[in-house]
């Protein structure tokens, strides 16, 4: 019973902090989506290739292709050829004002977070996150 209880605690933090980041979209005016997709395009500098975005965020291609194509009609982003098949979304000068305010207050806070936790802290955190990561992944390799 302790064992659920802990996997209900994580299961109800994870879904608390999805909630919050749900959230700043709300307080932003974006959907979670493009939130997603913007931040993944920030974290790389200005562009990054569209199958990094589907790996990076868990969102399924077909909800990604359709969000591009509206920050593509809105001057956002635009596509450019990568090597073979690749697909590079980079941003305009409208996407880089554009998610410099709807993004970039993201990471200011996420960054304050991280300045309050001791070093010894963002080390454990950064451990025991990945320690999960492949964990999980190792099971679900199993269960399939």
């Amino acid at each position: 019973i302790m064992h659920y209880l802990k996997t209900k605690q994580y299961t109800y933090l994870a879904g608390e902090i999805n909630a919050l980041y749900h959230e700043a979209a709300v307080k932003t005016g974006v959907s979670d989506s493009i939130q997603n997709i913007l931040y993944v395009i920030c974290e790389n500098g200005t562009s990054c290739l569209q199958s990094e975005i589907s790996k990076l965020t868990g969102i399924s291609r077909q909800t990604i292709n359709s969000a591009i194509r509206k920050l593509e009609k809105e001057d956002i982003v635009y596509l450019k050829q990568g090597k073979g098949r690749n697909t590079i979304v980079c941003l305009t000068r409208k996407g880089e004002k554009y998610a410099s305010e709807k993004i970039k207050p993201l990471f200011e806070i996420e960054n304050k977070i991280w300045q309050e936790w001791t070093p010894e802290e963002q080390r454990e955190y950064l451990r025991l996150t990945e320690k999960y990561r492949d964990a999980l992944k190792k099971h679900l390799e199993n269960m399939l």
